[in-house]
């Protein structure tokens, strides 16, 4: 009896079936399960209304796609990029094009800014929340 061919991770470029919202919640899961480190710190900061009495949620399927963090009172999406993301900028362009088209704000820190340099990234945050508020930042 021949072995099935092992599954391959699904690139950026070729998604699982976007068209069925319940074929995208186990890879959200899976993608909650798997965070790496700068999504892990970065959810320590969003999450339980931390930042401004915003509630945030994460890895939430919008569309086709799964963003890493998303406000839906305030139609902000942020997104924490890895390396693998230089090699895949057609696919975030129109990625992020998509969701801009449905209202999100989308903002993106590379993964070594969060751990790096979190307090300017929180800043980054705050300033766009506050632009939308009408208010100066103040955390």
């Amino acid at each position: 009896m021949a072995k099935p061919a092992p599954k391959r991770a699904a690139s950026p470029e070729r998604q699982p079936d976007s068209s069925d919202p319940a074929a995208r919640k186990p890879r959200a899961r899976a993608l909650r399960r798997q965070a790496t480190d700068a999504e892990r710190l970065l959810w320590s900061c969003l999450r339980g209304r931390r930042l401004m009495g915003r509630k945030f949620r994460r890895q939430v399927a919008v569309g086709p796609y799964i963003v890493d963090f998303m406000s839906v009172e305030d139609s902000l999406i942020i997104e924490a990029d890895g390396g693998q993301h230089m090699d895949h900028a057609r696919y975030d362009a129109r990625r992020t094009a998509f969701l801009a088209s449905r209202g999100y704000r989308v903002l993106r820190f590379w993964n070594n800014e969060i751990l790096t340099e979190l307090d300017n990234v929180l800043e980054a945050i705050l300033q766009v929340l506050g632009e939308q508020d009408g208010t100066k930042p103040n955390g």
